[in-house]
């Protein structure tokens, strides 16, 4: 059963939401050639705790750190370590706090100095086929009109969509029925009702859509060794249309 979110449920996802992408502006800033991705780690809990919240990831099933930090061919759920990132690096970013039992997730992508147009243009694609999957989180839509609408854009553009992790549900709970696929059939998947809160996140390869994860038991990696990038929001579908909460 999807979970509808109530008036005071919304009020409270906006103010996570709002808090989120505060501390993801303040990430931002900081990422450069010469920062470790521990540092950037440690700075996200600091900031966490500096809003008098929680992080979401420390601890979620075993996850060892508060920030996902996914460098090149990593896709997702990069463990911080003692990495140095280097100029021509991208960096995907992802974070979720928990505000006051009220879950946000957000992530993005971003280049470390100056990085080739090949990777630019992956990011790019990447950002934007989330805002026009974004665009489908209406009321009355299905749920793959996302799904097929994300899919559809990045293949036109030459990249793939990662088929192993999909976007998810969000509330109460950091992850919630239902799955957001990146991929799909438009016209597929349940309808879109006001009230559900979804957290649509593209990951995009440069090349074969094919996934591994290393020892590590988290880090997804291409398989193909080529880059990926990796952006989120968590969007609740109202009568007026979709509505960032993360914007």
């Amino acid at each position: 059963m999807i979970p509808l979110k109530s008036k005071e449920e919304l009020r409270m996802l906006r103010l996570a939401g709002k808090v989120l992408s505060k501390i993801m502006r303040e990430l931002e800033r900081v990422i450069r050639p010469g920062i470790t991705t521990l540092e950037i780690d440690q700075l996200a809990e600091s900031l966490i705790k500096r809003e008098g919240v929680l992080p979401a990831f420390k601890g979620y099933k075993g996850f060892p750190a508060t920030v996902c930090t996914s460098v090149n061919e990593e896709i997702v759920h990069g463990i911080p370590a003692n990495r140095m990132l280097k100029e021509g690096d991208i960096l995907s970013l992802d974070i979720g706090i928990n505000y006051f039992g009220y879950f946000s997730d957000v992530a993005v992508t971003l280049p470390v100095g100056r990085i080739d147009s090949a990777k630019r243009r992956l990011i790019a694609v990447t950002k934007k086929s989330l805002a026009i999957g974004i665009e489908q989180a209406r009321i009355n839509r299905r749920l793959f009109d996302i799904s097929h609408t994300i899919q559809a854009y990045v293949e036109k553009n030459g990249f793939s969509v990662v088929r192993q992790f999909v976007g998810h549900g969000i509330g109460r709970q950091l992850h919630e029925e239902p799955e957001v696929p990146n991929f799909g059939n438009a016209g597929e998947g349940l309808i879109l009702k006001a009230g559900m809160v979804l957290a649509i996140e593209p990951m995009v390869n440069m090349g074969t859509w094919e996934a591994e994860i290393l020892e590590n038991g988290w880090t997804a990696v291409t398989k193909d060794g080529l880059p990926s990038a990796h952006f989120e929001h968590t969007v609740a579908v109202t009568e007026r249309g979709p509505e960032i909460l993360t914007a």
